[in-house]
């Protein structure tokens, strides 16, 4: 992962709300606000930040999104990495992220 910088949390799965809702993990608020300071200058509209993410054994690139109402960042779960590692709304995941 050459010139990114790595990041690893745990946190709780969660569903958007409404039918077919995307599932997402949010970052802890420390290290979002961490990353923001660092990189907000290579955000994307509507707070995108390109990000390669790791759950298990899967690995993928992917963006994390920055949540004004939750002033954190937010990385979606894609339903082919839920099915492979098994995630459920409300588990608890490790996850590791390079920015």
């Amino acid at each position: 992962m050459d010139g990114k910088i790595k990041y690893e949390f745990s946190a709780k799965t969660w569903q958007h709300q409404g039918p077919n809702g995307w599932y997402f993990v949010s970052l802890p608020i420390a290290m979002a606000k961490e990353i923001r300071e660092n990189l907000k200058w290579q955000e994307e509209g509507w707070g995108r930040l390109k990000a390669v993410a790791k759950i298990g054994n899967s690995k993928w690139e992917t963006a994390i999104w920055f949540d004004t109402k939750l002033n954190t960042y937010l990385l979606p779960l894609k339903a082919e990495i839920r099915k492979k590692e098994k995630i459920q709304k409300g588990d608890d995941i490790t996850t590791t992220i390079w920015v």
